[in-house]
């Protein structure tokens, strides 16, 4: 089993489009995973059931007994987060603010402070539009731990993508450098990186790309957009170059990306004649790279 990963710089450059264009060419073939957790929108494409969930914990959150509360204020003193306040005639926890730390429940004498498991999300798997397997999960609005609950739904995925002996795993990463992404890239095979031909995506390219070196993955590169800005476009095939970065394919610009997300639909499937053979190509291209 080979697991791609298909991550980007910047936010835009049509990265979980191309990843689904690609699990819809795969078809039964692969497992789908989206580690896109803090703004998953892959499931808008291959519309899973979400026929299993569970819920995700990760870290912990103060709570105070009211019951047992002497109002004291002492975990108020303490917390250098000002996750505890004193509203109607008791001290309450800001789950937002609160970190977790701790301290808190430390101080207080009447142990009136419980630290608990904090509910950060949920994961589910799911059966896609193609009968593909799929593993996605969300993240709870201000929750944190986004890379532990990658790192779930990555071993999930991959266990499932094993017992059944798939020949792929796809999976859509999260945009920029961060631990999200860092937790994507453990494990892959290979790496397609996505970009546009702008200053900014160049630049994030190279950042990401700095990231990429460090797990000594394969990696290639899509230029989508690519007719936007000839000169940046031709600065980017010069640092794949430079870099030893297979050059997968260059995509023009098409109103069909946003076409087809509005339907529903992959840009694999929309009718564009010629951008489904641009991501047959690239998809035969990759395989090849893996032998598969």
């Amino acid at each position: 089993m080979k697991e791609i990963v298909v991550i980007s710089g910047k936010g835009g450059t049509g990265k979980t489009s191309i990843t689904a264009a690609l699990a819809s060419l795969a078809q039964q073939s692969c497992v789908v995973v989206d580690c896109d957790v803090d703004a998953a929108d892959m499931h808008l494409l291959l519309q899973p059931d979400f026929a299993h969930k569970e819920d995700f914990y990760s870290g912990q959150v103060a709570k105070i007994d009211e019951m047992l509360c002497r109002n004291c204020g002492r975990c108020a003193d303490v917390c250098r987060f000002d996750a505890i306040g004193f509203k109607e005639g008791h001290y309450v926890i800001d789950e937002l603010l609160c970190e977790g730390c701790g301290y808190c429940a430390r101080v207080c004498r009447p142990s009136a402070i419980e630290m608990r498991e904090r509910l950060v999300g949920a994961w589910y798997t799911s059966k896609t539009k193609y009968g593909s397997d799929m593993v996605h999960a969300k993240l709870s609005i201000g929750a944190e731990n986004s890379g532990k609950l990658v790192a779930k739904v990555k071993k999930e995925g991959k266990a499932m993508a094993l017992a059944q002996h798939k020949s792929l795993m796809i999976v859509d990463g999260s945009p920029g450098i961060g631990c999200p992404v860092v937790s994507s890239l453990s494990g892959a095979n290979f790496v397609l990186l996505v970009t546009e031909p702008t200053l900014s995506g160049l630049h994030d390219l190279k950042r990401v790309y700095e990231v990429v070196k460090r797990f000594r993955i394969k990696a290639g590169c899509i230029i989508n957009k690519s007719d936007l800005n000839a000169t940046v476009c031709a600065q980017i095939e010069e640092f794949l170059e430079e870099e030893a970065i297979l050059h997968v394919k260059n995509i023009p610009y098409t109103k069909a990306f946003s076409h087809a997300m509005i339907q529903g639909q992959t840009v694999s499937e929309y009718s564009d004649p010629e951008l489904k053979r641009l991501l047959e190509e690239s998809f035969e291209t990759i395989k090849q790279t893996l032998g598969v």
